[in-house]
């Protein structure tokens, strides 16, 4: 037999994990990354909140729990390997009015179920021994989870490929796959000669539905894209919030809601919000695609869903439009940060997975057969439990280690 090749569609942090994943697991086998943009971690990896979750939120048992808890040991491994930014600086999750309480009890139960390390529930005067500027009645805290620079490991993770013989392929935009006798075939935009590969692994992120589509024909579940849009705190606050203060997240929706957030560089950021975006990089008010658009509209799910929430959805519209609207939810658990404190800062765009019935797909789901895997869905926790999802990618794919 002659040398194994793998192709990897996708150039986040998923994806360059698997390809490292590839070429520590198959010592000899020629893997390939093949990434549209000029960069990796162009989208998801590069325009998140840097967290490193711990594993509060995500239902016993599931595919989340299990590899957000894995990946987060070995994410903390690799970024003390590489010399890579990590801060342990913790989290709160505050319930400010009782009638948050029942969540707030639920959110602690699967967090002990999850086995959250250090988790504590904290009174009022507690809450401000760990963040002195926060209120509420009641608060989880999470001392293990971190922040880190999602980016800069998603360029060591491709660093180990090449260093392996491996190749990262930047503006190569996969076009088609399909399978054939003795391989999978993948073309590349403006490249005549295909690539014959044994096996390929779909981590395409914001167009994860459209690449795996190529493959099967199959769509569901669909992306739909939604912005979640950051403020900047001033310099002159930002040490108000010495690590993460987020509220009790509402169980119908897979966003955790506005918070306060640290990032590695020092900076503080209140968000993101949940927006539906007019573009599958809509990182813009203004930037708009028709046909992105009509897509949207033409997946069956997507009315079930507007029809469900559609108030939410204002509620989201609204405090986009107005700065004041987005830090009436923030000021709720800091209030000493405020509109005056705040600036437009970036945005990032969420691939939220959407099934023909209208149900937000919550966990992970990735799908393998003849030759090709397909990560159809790998939202948050995603980056924290990426090298933990690739080992489970290739297991599905070639057994069990």
């Amino acid at each position: 037999m002659g040398e194994q090749t793998v192709g990897v569609v996708g150039g986040g942090i998923l994806g360059a994990a698997i390809a490292r994943e590839v070429v520590r697991r198959r010592p000899g086998t020629h893997v390939v990354v093949l990434e549209k943009e000029d960069h990796l971690a162009a989208h998801q990896t590069g325009h998140n909140s840097g967290v490193v979750h711990a594993g509060i939120y995500y239902k016993p048992g599931s595919l989340k729990a299990e590899l957000c808890t894995r990946g987060r040991g070995l994410l903390r491994d690799f970024c003390a390997e590489h010399a890579i930014a990590y801060d342990a600086c913790g989290k709160l999750v505050v319930a400010v009015d009782r009638a948050e309480m029942g969540r707030f009890d639920a959110l602690e139960r699967t967090a002990t179920d999850n086995k959250v390390p250090g988790l504590r529930r904290l009174s009022p005067s507690e809450i401000r021994e760990v963040e002195p500027h926060a209120v509420g009645l009641a608060a989880l805290h999470s001392p293990e989870t971190a922040i880190t620079d999602y980016p800069a490991i998603t360029r060591a993770l491709a660093d180990e490929v090449v260093a392996a013989g491996g190749e990262v392929r930047l503006g190569a935009r996969v076009v088609d796959i399909r399978r054939q006798a003795g391989g999978v075939s993948v073309r590349v935009e403006g490249d005549p000669q295909s690539l014959v590969l044994d096996h390929v692994v779909v981590a395409a992120g914001l167009f994860a539905d459209r690449v795996s589509a190529l493959v099967d024909g199959e769509r569901a579940p669909a992306i739909l894209p939604f912005r979640g849009e950051y403020l900047g705190v001033s310099a002159a606050k930002q040490d108000m919030v010495r690590g993460m203060v987020y509220p009790v997240p509402d169980p119908q929706y897979p966003f955790l809601g506005v918070h306060f957030t640290r990032r590695v560089d020092g900076t503080l950021e209140v968000g993101p919000n949940a927006v539906l975006a007019t573009k599958r990089e809509g990182y813009r008010l203004r930037d708009v695609s028709a046909a992105d658009l009509r897509e949207v509209l033409a997946w069956p799910g997507f009315w079930p869903l507007a029809r469900a929430h559609w108030r939410t959805g204002i509620d989201e519209v609204i405090g986009s439009a107005s700065q004041r609207a987005f830090m009436r939810r923030a000021s709720a658990y800091v209030p000493d940060i405020g509109v005056a404190d705040v600036r437009r800062a970036g945005s990032g765009v969420r691939a939220q997975a959407v099934d023909r019935d209208g149900s937000l797909v919550d966990d992970f789901r990735i799908t393998s057969a003849d030759g090709v895997t397909c990560v159809r869905n790998a939202p948050s926790p995603g980056a924290t439990s990426s090298l933990a999802i690739a080992e489970h990618v290739l297991d599905q794919a070639w057994g069990p280690a």
